[in-house]
């Protein structure tokens, strides 16, 4: 794999995923918005609050571009795989969650995934 064109499953882009998120504050970021970001949601279908949804966006993908552009330096991947960076976010803050994470970077790393930069 060379290109991010040729990401043609979902096994394929978490390796690649996980590799764009290399530094831990991006991690962090990523993981701080995600719960915010989720927290806010959950109060926007308990109060009916539309604006409560719209502020979940802007915490969850906030924090997350601002990591890319600044931290990471590189392009965020919700701008070519909207559903599987959307997924993958949750599913990084939960491996995270259950004290996996640093195993599944290790696997990652060692798949030789599609580099971007």
């Amino acid at each position: 794999m060379s290109a991010r064109s040729d990401i043609q499953t979902y096994r394929e882009f978490w390796p690649y995923y996980l590799n764009e998120h290399s530094r831990p504050e991006t991690r962090a970021l990523h993981i701080a918005g995600t719960g915010l970001a989720t927290a806010l949601l959950l109060a926007s279908l308990a109060t009916a609050n539309l604006w409560l949804a719209c502020a979940a966006v802007v915490a969850g993908y906030g924090p997350a571009w601002f990591a890319h552009f600044l931290v990471e330096e590189n392009r965020p991947a919700t701008f070519r795989y909207p559903v599987w960076s959307l997924l993958s976010d949750f599913r990084m803050a939960g491996t995270w969650l259950a004290g996996n994470l640093h195993r599944e970077l290790k696997r990652a790393k060692q798949r030789n995934p599609v580099t971007l930069r």
